[in-house]
C-alpha cells in the first residue's frame, strides 16, 4: 500500500489546511475498565495522542469519538460512559477535555482550539448499521474526518466507514497510517522470505488468515493447536491434544497449496507433552510423529526450537500472530519464548499482532526488538487473510481526486456486515 492510497493528518498539517477547522478524529478508546469503571490499561488512549496533539498545534478544535464496549444503541448506560476516557485523557493532555452527551446533530459548544469527547458512538442509532443518513447528519457540522482507529477498521460502521464518504475530507491519523505503512510493507511488498508464524488453539478461528497466508508466503510456521491438526493432517498421532478432527482436510489443502507454489509449511519435528495442561504436570520430549494414546502436545521440542531459530533468522519478513503452545504455564513456555527472541534478533522486518501475541511480547520483553506492533485484532487478522477493510476503502476511496462525497439516504448493500 502505498502513500498515494489515503490522505495523512500529517499532510494537512504540513500544508496549514487545519487551522480553524473543527477536526472529528475517530479514535479507539475502548479501554479495560475494573468493577468500579476505572481504567486499567490506558494503553489505547496514549496511542491517539500524537493525532490529537498535531491538530491543536496546528490550531484545530478536535472532536474525539470512540465505541466503549457493547451498549445498546440509544439506551446508554452508567457503564457505557467515555467519562473516565475523558478525564484520563485531560490528565495526560494537560487540559480540560468536556464530554457531550447528545452530539449527533452538532448543537453543542466547542471552543476553538478544544478537545472534546463526544458520547460513545455506538449509542447513536444507526451506528451499527453503517447509516448513511447519520454520516450525513454528522458531516454537517464538521470540516474534516480523520479515522486513527485501526483496531475498528473492519467494521463498517458509521463512525468508521459512512462518516468518511459524508465528510468534506477525510484522512488517516497518524495511528492508522502508521498500521497501513507496516502492514503494506509487510505483505504487500515484503523482503523475502516472507515467514508467517501463526499460532493459537484452534485452525477454525484462523482458517481464512491461513488460506490467505498460502498464497503469499515462502515459508508457513503452524503453532499450538492449529500444529496438532497440521500434524494430524500428515498422519501423525495425537493422543489427547487439542485438535480439530473435522478441519484436517482444510490443514492438507492448505499444505498441497503451499508445496505446489514451491513454499514451506513448517512443523514441529519435536513437542514437549503431558499427561494433562497444568503447571506440575509430568512433561516428555517426543518425536512429532511418535505421541503417546494418553499425551498432549502443549510446546514445540528443543530440536524444533533451534530449527524454526534458524529458519526465522534468514527471513526477510516475519509476520507473527499466535504463540507456539500454552506460555501461561512455564513448562510449556519455552517455545513461544525462543520464538519471540529469535524475532527479536532477526535482521527481517517484524510485525507482530494480536491479544495473544501481545501478552508473549510483554512476557518476553521483546517489544522493543519488534519493528511493528500491530494494535489491531481483528482488524490486523482480516488484513491477514488479504480482505480490504471497509474502513481503509473508504479512505483510498476520498484520496482520489474525482471522489465525491455521498448523498443523504444513500445505502450499503454491497459493503461488509458490521462485526
Amino acid at each position: 500500500m502505498s502513500s498515494a492510497d489515503f490522505i495523512r493528518l500529517e499532510d494537512l498539517a504540513r500544508d496549514g489546511r487545519l487551522r480553524g477547522q473543527r477536526v472529528f478524529i475517530r479514535a479507539d478508546f475502548n479501554v479495560p475498565l475494573d468493577s468500579d469503571g476505572r481504567i486499567t490499561d490506558d494503553t489505547r488512549i496514549r496511542a491517539a495522542l500524537p493525532g490529537i496533539r498535531l491538530c491543536l498545534e496546528h490550531g484545530a478544535t478536535v472532536l474525539l469519538s470512540s465505541h466503549l464496549g457493547r451498549p445498546q444503541e440509544g439506551a446508554l448506560h452508567a457503564q457505557d460512559s467515555l467519562a473516565p476516557v475523558a478525564a484520563r485523557l485531560g490528565e495526560l493532555l494537560g487540559t480540560a477535555v468536556a464530554l457531550v452527551g447528545d452530539w449527533v446533530g452538532g448543537a453543542f459548544g466547542a471552543a476553538a482550539g478544544s478537545v472534546t469527547m463526544l458520547e460513545n458512538c455506538r449509542g447513536n442509532r444507526g451506528e451499527k448499521a453503517d447509516d448513511a443518513r447519520l454520516a450525513a447528519c454528522i458531516a454537517s457540522w464538521i470540516d474534516i474526518y480523520v479515522n486513527d482507529a485501526f483496531g475498528t477498521a473492519h467494521r463498517a460502521e458509521c463512525t468508521t466507514h459512512a462518516l468518511a464518504l459524508a465528510a468534506p475530507l477525510a484522512c488517516a491519523g497518524p495511528l492508522m497510517a502508521a498500521e497501513l505503512d507496516a502492514l503494506g510493507r509487510a505483505l504487500a511488498a515484503p523482503a523475502r522470505p516472507l515467514v508467517a508464524v501463526v499460532g493459537g488453539s484452534k485452525v477454525s478461528t484462523k482458517l481464512a488468515v491461513l488460506e490467505g497466508l498460502a498464497e503469499r508466503v515462502d515459508v508457513l510456521v503452524v503453532g499450538g493447536g492449529i500444529a496438532n491438526t497440521f500434524l494430524a493432517a500428515q498422519g501423525c498421532a495425537v493422543g489427547t491434544s487439542l485438535h480439530e478432527a473435522g478441519l484436517i482436510d482444510a490443514a492438507a489443502r492448505i499444505s498441497r497449496r503451499l508445496a505446489a507454489r514451491g513454499a514451506r509449511l513448517w512443523l514441529p519435528d519435536d513437542v514437549v507433552t503431558a499427561d494433562r495442561c497444568a503447571a506440575d504436570a509430568r512433561i516428555t520430549v517426543r518425536a512429532s510423529d511418535a505421541i503417546g494414546a494418553d499425551e498432549m502436545i502443549l510446546d514445540i521440542g528443543p530440536a524444533s526450537r533451534v530449527a524454526l531459530s534458524g529458519v526465522l533468522a534468514a527471513a526477510g519478513t516475519v509476520v507473527w500472530n499466535g504463540p507456539l503452545g500454552v506460555f501461561e504455564l512455564a513448562p510449556f513456555a519455552a517455545g513461544t519464548q525462543a520464538l519471540a527472541e529469535a524475532i527479536a534478533a532477526s535482521p527481517g522486518y517484524s510485525i507482530a499482532g494480536g491479544g495473544d501475541t501481545l501478552a508473549a511480547i510483554g512476557a518476553f520483553g521483546v517489544g522493543a526488538q519488534i519493528d511493528y506492533i500491530s494494535t489491531g485484532g481483528g482488524a490486523f487478522l482480516e488484513f491477514l487473510e488479504g480482505r480490504e477493510l471497509p474502513a481503509v476503502a473508504a479512505l483510498r476511496a476520498r484520496a482520489h481526486p474525482h471522489s465525491r462525497r455521498i448523498a443523504p439516504g444513500t445505502h450499503f448493500e454491497n459493503e461488509p456486515e458490521a462485526a
